[in-house]
C-alpha cells in the first residue's frame, strides 16, 4: 500500500482532486497522435503535448519548492518558452510516462510533508514581494494550474479532431 492510499481528511481530499484534474488532461490527449500532440490548432503557442510538458515541470518544480524553498525550486533551468511545446524527438507517450513518474513523486511525497510549512516565493513579477506559500498553498496551485491547462488541452483538441473530454 503507498503512502497515498493511506491519506486521510485535507490531505486526502487535496490529492483526490489533484489527482482527477491530471485524469481530465490524460483523457483529453489519450489517442493522438505524436503529429497531433505537437499542432498548435490555435493562434497560441499551445499543444496538447506541450501542456502535458508543462505541468509536468510545474508540478516538479513546485514540489521541489513545498520541500527546500525558493533556492530549490529554480535548481534547474527552465525553457520558458520551450515548455509549451513538442521538440524535435518527443513523444506524446515518453511526456505521459514523465507525467506520471512526476505525479507518482509528488503523490508519495505529500504524505510527509508538513501542509502548514511556508518558504519565500521566488522573486518574480507575478509575486507580490516577500510573500511565501504554504505546503497547503502549493498544492492548491498545482490543483489550480492542472484544472486550466486540462481545460485549455480540451480546447486543443476539439479544434484537432473534434474529440471532448466532457460533453
Amino acid at each position: 500500500m503507498s503512502t497515498t492510499d493511506q491519506l486521510t481528511g485535507e490531505r486526502a481530499d487535496l490529492m483526490q482532486t489533484l489527482r482527477l484534474h491530471r485524469g481530465f488532461l490524460r483523457q483529453t490527449v489519450e489517442g493522438l497522435t505524436d503529429e497531433q500532440a505537437a499542432a498548435r490548432s490555435t493562434v497560441s503557442e499551445l499543444c496538447p503535448g506541450g501542456l502535458i510538458k508543462h505541468v509536468t515541470q510545474v508540478e516538479q518544480r513546485w514540489m521541489r519548492f513545498a520541500v527546500g524553498g525558493a533556492d530549490a525550486m529554480n535548481s534547474e533551468p527552465l525553457d520558458w518558452v520551450g515548455q509549451f511545446r513538442m521538440d524535435e524527438g518527443e513523444t506524446l507517450a515518453g511526456l505521459l510516462d514523465d507525467y506520471a513518474r512526476v505525479a507518482a513523486a509528488t503523490d508519495e511525497l505529500v504524505g510527509t510533508l508538513d501542509l502548514d510549512a511556508n518558504h519565500p516565493l521566488p522573486q518574480a513579477p507575478w509575486f507580490q514581494p516577500g510573500a511565501s506559500w504554504s505546503v497547503r498553498r502549493v498544492l492548491l496551485h498545482l490543483v489550480a494550474e492542472t484544472s486550466q491547462h486540462a481545460g485549455h488541452a480540451d480546447i486543443l483538441r476539439e479544434a484537432i479532431d473534434g474529440a471532448k473530454t466532457m460533453g
